[in-house]
């Protein structure tokens, strides 16, 4: 692709973003990240390399465990700016829903954060 957004703005982009904390959802956050609240509150904070090509892969794993509210099963994720209050930054869905019930840990591993396409 010969066209987008120039490498060093969306690396600039990504890289600005710093450390944003996850905040479970049984559904679609909607667009203002608010929509199908986990009944597990507690945000994480989730840190990301930097940015190549527009996109920033996260470093390590973030984990919520001892679910305390019965059971149930998360399937999107939105990031904020804060651990509460904050800015709404984005949302994704998980590529596959995750069943929790009590005591089990749901682990995130894996997330990227990309301001794409970059010309090439």
């Amino acid at each position: 692709m010969t066209v987008g957004i120039a490498a060093s703005v969306a690396n600039g982009w990504v890289n600005g973003l710093g450390t944003l904390y996850a905040k479970l959802h049984t559904g679609d956050p909607g667009a203002a990240g608010a929509t199908a609240a986990s009944a597990e509150t507690t945000r994480k904070a989730m840190t990301f390399g930097s940015a190549s090509a527009g996109v920033a892969t996260q470093t390590g794993t973030v984990s919520w465990t001892a679910w305390t509210a019965g059971s149930e099963t998360i399937s999107h994720v939105s990031y904020w700016t804060a651990s509460t209050g904050g800015t709404f930054q984005g949302s994704f869905a998980l590529s596959v829903s995750k069943s929790v019930a009590n005591t089990d840990t749901l682990n995130l591993a894996s997330c990227t954060i990309s301001a794409t396409p970059v010309a090439a």
